[in-house]
Order: C-alpha cells, then structure tokens, then sequence
C-alpha cells in the first residue's frame, strides 16, 4: 500500500476492525472466501456506487493484479477477516472477482514425504 495506514505505530488501529465491517464478522452467505481464492478487479462502470475508504482502499490492491486474499490482508494491513467481508461487498458491488484458489498438482511435489519433511523441521526451526 502507500505510506497511508490505518494505525499508529505505537497507539495500534485508529479504526477498529468492527467499525470497517459495519458489525459484521462473516461475509455474506453468496460467497465462499477461501486464505488462496484470487481476486480480480472487474471493470468499473460508472453507474456504480461509491465505496468507503476501506474499500477503496482493498480495490486499488486488488486492482494492481489477480492476488490471494491471504496477500490482500497483508498488504493491507488489516484481519482476514475484515479483509473477507469488504471483499464480500466489493464482489456483491460487482467491482471484483473472487475465484477459486489455484491448486497445486496432486501427485506432484506436495506429495513428496521426503519434502514435507524438510518442510516441517524447518517450521521446527523458527
């Protein structure tokens, strides 16, 4: 994002969470937001509405290329979980896609035991 955040170093968020959400913790039913589904700015027409900070903010992310949500909320710098329901709203809004994750080949190396080995002692490690 830009040097624009939504906290202070030292004080933390300026703008809970909760407030972003307009209350609510979960998206909306319609939608299934996977940490690996992709999103994907769609063209914008100009009849529609006008969308608050936040989610201008998540939209000039999203716009900038296809991502993860998981990447989303980290450049953002806000809780999957808010970053789930504005995105929510942007796809209800029609302003992006949310796809399904892209899957790593079955047989492929995710399946190598000698690998998820490796992987786990070195998850030990830090």
């Amino acid at each position: 994002m830009s040097d624009e955040h939504w906290y202070e170093d030292e004080t933390g968020s300026l703008v809970r969470p909760y407030t972003v959400t307009r209350g609510r913790t979960e998206p909306s039913g319609k939608h299934s937001i996977d940490l690996l589904s992709q999103v994907t700015a769609l063209e914008a027409d100009a009849s529609q509405a006008a969308v608050d900070h936040a989610r201008a903010a998540l939209l000039a992310l999203v716009r900038r290329g296809a991502r993860p949500v998981v990447e989303l909320a980290a450049d953002a710098d806000l809780p999957l979980t808010v970053v789930r329901v504005l995105l929510a709203d942007l796809a209800e809004a029609g302003l992006v896609r949310i796809g399904e994750p892209r899957r790593v080949a079955a047989a492929g190396a995710a399946a190598d035991p000698e690998l998820l080995k490796v992987i786990v002692q070195r998850l030990r490690e830090l």
